[in-house]
């Protein structure tokens, strides 16, 4: 999938839970919804930091080009150390390491830490970056005719005003955790999830997506698993922007009126 798709169902994924905790009788306060999607879109562009032609790979200017870099040859190198005979030599790390349900645990689980561990300043470091890809995602088109200092901009200021709403009381800072000190470790379950919408979307593609590694399948430890080859489709197809990205409109739609209704 492309960028705008992976961001789109991530925000639809993270309201779709906020409908399902509301029907549960256990409705999100509505900063954490929107938060949530937001940050759960900008999540779902992460996996790509292993293609130098991504937009988080671009998002940032020289710091995420570099660390593409670092990533790319990480996923390489774990490919190859743990690779079954099943499975094809590959020249870069594209769709490998970062592209796994390991991955997206290990990743949501650090910036839990940071955000446990870091205080406010590093709240609003994971709230800025994931708005920032959220905008580029979501805002693809009006993002590549701005500036990048505009869309950080945009992002830091976001983030700023959003963290203030979620500290006021019954706002849904300590949403989950309710322990002095654990506030915001709900931030990393958008991420897990956008990363797992991420790896979805890519396995309905013709390459599909090896999510279930370490896990062996056969003669291969990374399989790549999506739906018959008959129903896959390329990356940027009509089926990706006339019927998918309509229908997560949709179904985000559905699912946050849900979810605000239960709140409001």
């Amino acid at each position: 999938m492309m960028g705008p798709a992976h961001s789109l169902s991530g925000a639809a994924a993270w309201l779709g839970v906020g409908a399902a905790t509301a029907a549960a009788g256990h409705p999100m306060p509505w900063p954490v919804l929107v938060v949530g999607a937001l940050i759960c879109a900008g999540a779902a562009l992460a996996p790509d930091l292993d293609h130098k032609s991504a937009t988080i790979s671009r998002a940032f200017g020289p710091l995420s080009r570099w660390l593409c870099e670092i990533v790319d040859r990480l996923s390489h190198a774990v490919y190859k150390a743990t690779r079954k005979p099943g499975d094809p030599n590959k020249r870069g790390g594209h769709r490998t390491l970062t592209h796994t349900w390991a991955w997206a645990v290990a990743v949501g689980a650090g910036f839990s830490g940071i955000a446990y561990l870091g205080g406010r300043w590093a709240v609003l470091a994971i709230l800025f970056v994931h708005l920032v890809l959220a905008v580029e995602g979501l805002l693809w088109r009006a993002a590549r005719v701005s500036s990048d200092v505009l869309v950080w901009l945009l992002g830091a200021t976001s983030a700023w005003i959003l963290a203030s709403i979620l500290d006021q009381p019954g706002n849904g800072a300590n949403w989950l955790f309710e322990a002095p000190g654990q506030e915001y470790l709900w931030l990393g379950l958008p991420i897990v999830l956008g990363a797992l919408v991420h790896d979805i979307g890519d396995a309905l593609t013709v390459s599909g997506c090896p999510v279930l590694w370490p896990i062996p399948v056969g003669r291969k430890r990374w399989y790549p698993v999506g739906p018959p080859k008959a129903m896959r489709f390329k990356a940027g197809a009509w089926v990706e922007v006339r019927v998918l990205m309509p229908a997560f409109m949709i179904l985000g739609g559905v699912g946050g009126a849900v979810a605000l209704n239960a709140t409001l």
